[in-house]
């Protein structure tokens, strides 16, 4: 029997079943499109001959394939079905968190126990100490999970019983990389139209870096507690810098909808007079937009 078993064989996947098989480890692969599993078995993988088969061979299945929906149409099937039970399935598939409780269920179901992870890194920082991958659902499948997804993610970390849990902060650190990605396009545009290097903004960021973590540590600490108080730099001063990009977008005659989108959600903070307190008071709105949108439905 191999120790592990990984379906999906997508550039992710196939850097998991290698980073296992770099590791000395038994790994048995399987894919929808066998030609993908080619140089894993040059590697010495087990080519498996279907899903079922692939599950069958190892105590723990890892699942990584695009979404819930097409592990569905995998796994959900009267071939892998019934060799689920006893087995430890480790998913690792980009879903939400209620996807992820509706999957423990199934999983539950079938006599499976059931393991849902959120990868926190990219290709290359797979089998590294310092990448993360978070893990939430049944306690005994992680410990029996622990040693091989510690060799994918030195920094793997255990969120809890609730299986929703480790969904929920893949997406809310998704959410924070959305506006660094479009801020950082709109602050390249700025330089852009200043005849300006954009290598040299990128290199900036980076210097900074550490102080802009601790600006997120700060303001996650301050929402957890309420305390939005004796702020160094007020929602109402952060109000006035987005304004000033709508300003500079129509003097550079540059896309001004980024910025533009963020004013009505900053004009409403300030009209309900959050403009001394934190920046992060500005989730005081989203939490009645929120509300309002429930009260109406």
């Amino acid at each position: 029997m191999s120790e592990v078993s990984v379906i999906g064989l997508g550039p992710m996947g196939t850097a998991l079943a290698q980073t296992l098989l770099r590791n000395g480890k038994r790994v048995t692969v399987w894919n929808r499109t066998l030609s993908k599993a080619e140089s894993l078995v040059q590697q010495g993988a087990q080519l498996a001959t279907s899903a079922a088969s692939a599950v069958s061979a190892s105590p723990i299945t890892i699942v990584c394939v695009a979404n819930y929906e097409t592990s569905a149409r995998i796994l959900d099937t009267k071939e892998v079905a019934p060799v689920l039970a006893g087995r430890t399935l480790v998913q690792l598939s980009t879903g939400t968190p209620q996807e992820a409780r509706n999957n423990e269920l199934w999983a539950r179901e079938r006599g499976a126990d059931y393991l849902d992870g959120a990868i926190q890194a990219w290709l290359s920082h797979i089998g590294g100490a310092e990448t993360m991958i978070l893990f939430s659902g049944s306690h005994t499948a992680f410990q029996t999970s622990e040693p091989l997804l510690k060799i994918l993610a030195g920094s793997s970390i255990y969120l809890g019983e609730p299986v929703g849990s480790a969904s929920a902060q893949a997406l809310a650190v998704i959410s924070y990389l959305l506006g660094t990605w479009l801020g950082f396009a709109h602050g390249a545009r700025i330089l852009e139209s200043e005849n300006q290097r954009v290598d040299s903004f990128g290199s900036m960021i980076a210097a900074i870096a550490p102080l802009l973590g601790e600006e997120a540590k700060h303001q996650g600490k301050v929402i957890q507690t309420g305390h939005f108080g004796n702020p160094e730099s007020s929602l109402k001063t952060s109000a006035d810098s987005v304004e000033r990009l709508v300003q500079q977008a129509q003097e550079a005659g540059i896309h001004a909808e980024f910025p533009a989108h963020a004013l009505p959600l900053f004009a409403k903070a300030l009209e309900a007079g959050y403009g001394n307190e934190e920046v992060s008071a500005i989730i005081k709105v989203l939490r009645s937009s929120s509300a309002a949108k429930q009260s109406h439905a």
